[in-house]
């Protein structure tokens, strides 16, 4: 594993053990129309502070065979993706698995909604039988994994036939076409990919005051310029990396063939 990784993990890690109040339930950079189509969303009133990360799921979701559905998210963390597919979706069940022993004792313990479990895992070596899911879930974890083939490679095994892998995460400009041959290295066919680069700057544009106000309040003082950068803040070089398109953020959804 890259000292990268190390360092992305290393975060989430700390998020999970230090961070333990409940009303920080996303940890994704978020997406927002630029034609202001995202505030049509409905939510529930506790849901409406996580307008934009849940955007994100909305996007990756769209047009997928959700209801009724065994749904896995892989790299669940803080649970609230999994708990809004839950709550908002009619999955038959929804399991969250992380590799983060702190997140997923935070998800147990905060996140509710029907069908919903919480297991602690490797997204390299997925604890669950051949064929078990109908729909898998990653949104913005898989640039914390040593390797994306190993993991779709795992994705396939989970799924039955004819079942949905349904993918967001950003990469350098330089490895969008490496990583979309990544995502089809076990065989998945991609029915949609998209480039939502400039979705995801809009949404943090729009949500910059909130994640700034939830660094300066939750995050221990020595630390949190390591997390201003984490959060995507105005000003920092993550934020201009979208910004310039040094950074892309890449959608897909691909299936296994039945």
């Amino acid at each position: 594993m890259g000292l990268r990784q190390l360092a992305w993990r290393a975060c989430y890690e700390l998020l999970g053990a230090r961070v333990r109040q409940p009303a920080w339930t996303f940890m994704n950079y978020g997406f927002a129309r630029v034609d202001g189509a995202t505030q049509s969303l409905v939510l529930d009133p506790a849901d409406e502070p996580d307008r934009y990360g849940i955007g994100l799921y909305a996007h990756v979701l769209d047009g997928v065979a959700v209801a009724g559905a065994d749904v896995l998210e892989v790299g669940s963390g803080r649970g609230g993706g999994a708990s809004w597919v839950a709550r908002s979706l009619e999955p038959r069940t929804t399991t969250g698995v992380d590799l983060a022993a702190s997140a997923v004792a935070l998800s147990r313990r905060d996140r509710r909604g029907p069908g919903l479990r919480f297991v602690q895992g490797d997204a390299l070596a997925l604890p669950f039988d051949d064929a078990s899911f109908d729909v898998v879930l990653n949104v913005e974890s898989s640039h914390c994994y040593p390797s994306l083939e190993r993991f779709v490679a795992e994705v396939h095994r989970v799924l039955r036939p004819g079942g949905t892998f349904a993918w967001a995460d950003f990469r350098g400009a330089d490895d969008v076409a490496a990583t979309r041959a990544q995502l089809r290295s076990s065989g998945l066919a991609p029915v949609r990919e998209d480039d939502i680069t400039a979705q995801v700057v809009h949404g943090l544009r729009l949500d910059d005051a909130r994640r700034a106000a939830l660094v300066r309040d939750w995050i221990p003082r020595p630390v949190q310029p390591l997390f201003r950068p984490f959060a995507g803040l105005d000003g920092t070089r993550t934020h201009d990396r979208f910004a310039t398109g040094a950074t892309r953020y890449l959608s897909a959804v691909l299936v296994r063939d039945p």
